[in-house]
Formats: structure tokens, sequence, C-alpha cells
């Protein structure tokens, strides 16, 4: 975080309302129509205690996507304090992450701005939330849980997968409990999406019935 450190407890308090302040006004109103006073007057804090920890509207945007990025590696992490298989751990950190996603729906709307607005920040935060889901997956690798040679675009794929999950059912609708939506992507991990072979041979023992009762209508 580019925020200069507080410190007091009363300073740590301060800067906290002033980043909880600025995912509102960032999240409602967007970086380019949000303005200095507006986050100070939702914080309740003088305008001068802004500039006691920020040099500028784009100072806290960075601190902000920073902070931001941390809440969501804080509720994977406490998601994760007990060991769990490969797969369940996937499963409770997505649980985790659309909990979240719904309780701070801005997030999507500042990450996505921090695109064009601080781009360093877009894709440390994108990096280091794949680096985490490949560092679990080969973990998993390791203790036999999953197989061998699941690497980066694994992680990207797992990862893409939950965030545009959570703009769907999170941001855009609450849909469904984020403990089934979590279990649902779980089973597209456990199970893929191929049709099992029993019920591929099924479908093909039927269209070959049908095949032959056409034959037999043309006679």
């Amino acid at each position: 975080m580019s925020a200069k450190v507080p410190r007091t407890e009363r300073g740590r308090r301060t800067l906290r309302k002033l980043l909880d302040a600025a995912a509102i006004e960032f999240g409602e109103r967007g970086f380019h129509e949000a303005s200095i006073t507006g986050i100070t007057t939702r914080a309740g804090t003088a305008l001068g205690s802004f500039y006691t920890y920020f040099d500028s509207k784009d100072e806290i945007f960075r601190a902000l996507v920073d902070d931001l990025s941390g809440k969501v590696r804080h509720a994977a992490r406490e998601a994760l304090e007990e060991p769990l298989p490969a797969l369940d751990a996937e499963k409770a950190a997505l649980t985790a992450f659309l909990r979240f996603a719904r309780e701070h729906k801005e997030i999507y709307r500042i990450i996505d701005e921090s695109e064009f607005v601080d781009p360093a920040s877009f894709r440390i935060h994108y990096e280091s939330t794949a680096h985490r889901i490949r560092e679990r997956l080969t973990d998993g690798a390791r203790k036999g849980e999953l197989r061998e040679g699941l690497g980066e675009a694994h992680a990207w794929a797992i990862m893409g997968m939950n965030v545009f999950l959570g703009l769907r059912y999170a941001v855009w609708s609450n849909d469904g409990t984020p403990e089934e939506l979590a279990d649902l992507a779980n089973s597209i991990l456990r199970e893929g999406i191929m049709a099992r072979d029993g019920a591929v041979q099924d479908e093909a023992g039927q269209d070959e019935a049908s095949q032959t009762e056409r034959s037999q209508d043309e006679d």
C-alpha cells in the first residue's frame, strides 16, 4: 500500500475510514467522477486528514486496489486455515470469494478501472491471485490428490471461472448461494463436462436403434 503508515491507533482508524469511503466513492462514481472531497465527506474526516496519508486521488486509488486485493487474500486464507483436500480447498476459497464479492460489489468496478488508471496494480492483482491458485494445485499434485502437469494456464483458467461466477452471481444478481455456486464450479474441476462413458454408449445405442427402426419403416 502506498499510503503513509499511521503511527497511532487513531491514525489507523482514520486511514481505514478513508479507504472504506474511497471504496464507496470509486465504486459508485468511478475513478474520473470521484473526488477527494467526496471521499472525506463519506469518511467524516477533514480534508487535511486525507493529505496526511495520500498525496492525490491516484494515490488513494492505488492504495485501495492493494487494500481490496489484501481483503480477498485474507478471506481465502481464513477459509483455508484448516488443512483440506485439494479440490475442497478450491471450493472453500471460491465460497469465501463469492461471499466477499456479495458484500463488496464495488470491487469489480474498482479492479476493472485499475487496468487504465494503474495497469501495474491491475496486473499484480490477477497475477498474485493466479499464483496462489497455482501453489494450491502444485501442492495437491505433490500429495497425489491432483494429476501431474497442472501449471500456470490451469491456474488462470480456474481464476477466470471464479471471477466471472462472481460477476454474474455476486454483482449482477444474488442468485444461488455461494456454497451452491462453489459446489457447481468444483464439479467441473472434479468431473469435467464430458458425458460419462456409459451415457455416451447409451446415446450411441439409442441412435443405432432409431436408425434400425427407420430402415424397417422404409422397407
